[in-house]
């Protein structure tokens, strides 16, 4: 037996505000067929006035607490990925900490970008295994449409607001065939830097920014890494794509998702996808996928799921475990 992280809940939070294309249509210069044609998306959450990246992380925190079946007081743990936090400082995290009522726990955010989860779940993933923590909360959290450029059709079009969190435990698993996180793999290269970011910051502009993106330098670097990292955490889990059940990637662009799938060999049905329902919602885009694939009953407990991810700087990630 050895000690793992197991997936005990999973929870999901979109703001009600859903937009079309041909909504968005009506105020940039684009269209249903051009958008669906080149990324697969058809809608997208944008956040109200009243919702912030920490309450909707709230709110996926307490759907992954119900579904664990526990009370928000017996975690100790909370890692909330995100690149549009309420505050420059303090952590999201805190604020997600006091809105469930828990009055002391370990607390923080990562920055990676849409690989925000992939780091965050390997945190508390190595945190529980070193007995540095027993629960945690694993959350990916955006409104990245406070950071758009609702004038430049390129990027206004790709993203959403919504947040996606898991409860993890550590639990004794069977080493062959128990539950729990098998491997993860991280990688970053700062050397992209100018394909994927936001022209601002504190340090440099003082001011919040806007996105920017160099869309096929991006298509082609991520085809190659996801597919790449995908082979490296099976290997160093002792799979193959043939063991995989599901493959739960991050949400950027449909065509994205195809194409690492048939450079796999995978099945596309074995591909969850919400890009067209949700479009691109940054950290938050795996653990809403896996959420939506939960609850729709298509993955199912002893699964084995691959989560991936690749995001500005660049950053990307995959994870495999037995669900």
């Amino acid at each position: 037996m050895t000690l793992r992280s197991v997936i005990i809940g999973t929870g999901a939070a979109l703001p009600p505000h859903r937009v079309s294309n041909a909504e968005l249509a009506e105020r940039v210069d684009t269209s249903d067929e051009w958008i669906v044609e080149r990324t697969g998306i058809r809608f997208r959450h944008i956040a109200g006035p009243d919702e912030t990246t920490s309450t909707l992380a709230t709110r996926a925190c307490r759907a992954a607490l119900e579904a664990a079946g526990i009370e928000a007081t017996s975690i100790d743990l909370i890692v909330l990925a995100t690149a549009t936090p309420d505050q420059t400082f303090p952590a999201s995290a805190t604020r997600v900490q006091t809105a469930l009522g828990i009055d002391d726990c370990v607390a923080f955010d990562v920055a990676a970008v849409c690989s925000g989860f992939l780091y965050a779940l390997q945190v508390c993933d190595s945190m529980i295994r070193s007995g540095a923590a027993k629960r945690a909360l694993v959350i990916g959290s955006e409104t990245f449409s406070r950071i758009l450029d609702w004038e430049d059709r390129a990027t206004c079009v790709l993203f959403g607001d919504g947040a996606g969190a898991v409860v993890l435990e550590g639990q004794e698993s069977d080493e062959a065939t128990g539950r729990g996180i098998l491997a993860t793999r991280l990688h970053a290269d700062g050397r992209h830097n100018d394909l994927l970011y936001v022209d601002g910051g504190p340090s440099t502009t003082g001011t919040v920014g806007k996105v920017r993106m160099k869309g096929r330098e991006v298509f082609r670097h991520a085809v190659v890494n996801l597919a790449a990292v995908m082979d490296e955490s099976l290997a160093a889990a002792g799979l193959t794509s043939a063991d995989v059940d599901w493959v739960v990637p991050h949400q950027a662009n449909a065509r994205i998702l195809d194409a690492t799938a048939r450079k796999l060999g995978l099945d596309p049905a074995k591909v969850i996808v919400t890009v067209d329902q949700h479009a691109n919602t940054s950290a938050a885009s795996v653990p809403l996928a896996l959420d939506t694939a939960v609850k729709d009953g298509r993955i199912k407990q002893g699964d084995l799921i691959v989560l991936e991810a690749m995001g500005g700087g660049f950053t990307w990630g995959a994870a495999v475990a037995r669900f």
